[in-house]
């Protein structure tokens, strides 16, 4: 499919545009021009920016996580690569303390975003906790003597860096990996593996999509395995260091995340424009910074991507109880020595309420006392992890559970 190759064919005869838009956007903002301090000069900034950011490319964010207040203190954090697999890097924020905190793996998304969507998630655990976090890889960056990568290579990715932290590791999986860290841990709880985890965290995740199906699963649903093969995935072109690699590309993803809610995001751009126009910087930086993470995706392997459909959201076969890895069965009731806690959130139009708990029904080996399930009020998908109500609500639940099992 040559979808890839017309969107950088797109790109590339929107360049002259771009370029000319953002000359303009910094003329007419100079601080020494004075036409920038007027109504017009404003204006044409303004209609400049717009412009360049809608035609940009926007590239992999930073954590920028330097420093992290403990107890009213600064603490210096640094930000360092522990483990290399071809496929994703394992990242320690390393914390100028003494003090010594749970050990948490936080297994980000591969769903088209990068880590780095997970920054509040990390600065919020720092405080508490000595975190890891999984760097998934931009599929169209990978070559293709790498080799291929599917769900079971994600299984294989989340047992081998719990093995390579040790015991006493506990796990939280934000939304997409519940499916595989739940299989994984499962499949170590089977082999009484040394390494299984003492927690498990899953949330906002889809266990089971037949629970309160969003329009996410629905569209997952009601097309074919082919329909997706056929409609949505393309070769990376020649351009790319993964060239002929098959992905499922970020550009594909960011169109459908857009699409959901098309009117919110049609709205602040145009109250971007407002705020610019009347000089409210403040504003206007806190919109840069938000799109700046959300308009930078990634591409994902197409075989992970059309196994995930067909495991998660059209077979069910981790709740039906018929997943199997490397032809391997996956028994969620063998785990009885991790804790399982789940956290979903009232308004969430990704995964649904019911959809993350339904874990709780599968995992049926973990005792009572050593499980529990937080429903956040009010909160969508993002609130479960990013934002006021992740800090003040669902952090200290998370926090005191992974304290009581640790």
């Amino acid at each position: 499919m040559l979808l890839y190759h017309l969107y950088d064919a797109h790109r590339a005869a929107l360049a002259p545009l771009r370029l000319t838009a953002e000359t303009l956007q910094q003329v007419f903002s100079h601080p020494l021009l004075p036409l920038s301090y007027t109504h017009f000069g404003r204006t044409v900034a303004a209609g400049a920016e717009l412009i360049e950011r809608s035609t940009r490319r926007y590239t992999k964010p930073s954590f920028d996580l330097s420093q992290v207040t403990i107890d009213g203190e600064a603490v210096a954090v640094h930000e360092r690569v522990v483990a290399q697999l071809p496929f994703c890097n394992l990242l320690h924020f390393e914390r100028d303390t003494g003090r010594h905190n749970p050990r948490v793996l936080v297994v980000a998304p591969l769903s088209g975003h990068y880590a780095t969507l997970l920054r509040d998630t990390v600065a919020g655990l720092l405080t508490g906790h000595d975190v890891y976090i999984t760097d998934w890889a931009n599929a169209g960056d990978v070559p293709l003597g790498q080799g291929p990568f599917d769900l079971d290579t994600y299984i294989e990715y989340v047992i081998g860096l719990l093995e390579f932290l040790g015991p006493g590791t506990h796990v939280v999986a934000v939304c997409q990996p519940s499916v595989p860290v739940l299989a994984a841990v499962s499949i170590m709880a089977a082999d009484r593996h040394a390494a299984s985890p003492r927690s498990m965290t899953l949330m906002g995740g889809p266990i089971d999509t037949r629970a309160s199906p969003t329009k996410v699963n629905k569209h997952a649903k009601s097309h074919s395995l082919e329909w997706f093969e056929r409609s949505v995935i393309s070769t990376v072109p020649a351009s790319y260091p993964g060239f002929m690699r098959r992905v499922y590309p970020g550009f594909v993803q960011l169109s459908g995340f857009l699409a959901m809610n098309p009117d919110r995001h049609l709205g602040a751009v145009l109250k971007h424009y407002n705020h610019l126009v009347q000089g409210d910087g403040d504003s206007a930086d806190a919109h840069r910074r938000f799109y700046d993470e959300y308009l930078a995706v990634m591409d994902l392997p197409a075989e992970f991507f059309l196994q995930t459909v067909k495991v998660a959201f059209q077979d069910h076969d981790l709740p039906r109880g018929t997943m199997r890895w490397r032809n391997s069965p996956v028994e969620p009731r063998a785990i009885t020595r991790t804790a399982l806690l789940t956290v979903e959130g009232e308004l969430d139009d990704i995964s649904g309420v019911g959809q993350t708990v339904a874990a709780h029904d599968i995992c049926t080996g973990i005792p009572a006392d050593k499980r529990r399930h937080h429903l956040q009020k009010s909160v969508g998908h993002y609130g479960i992890f990013n934002g006021r109500r992740w800090r003040a609500e669902i952090l200290p639940v998370v926090t005191e559970f992974i304290r009581q099992a640790d």
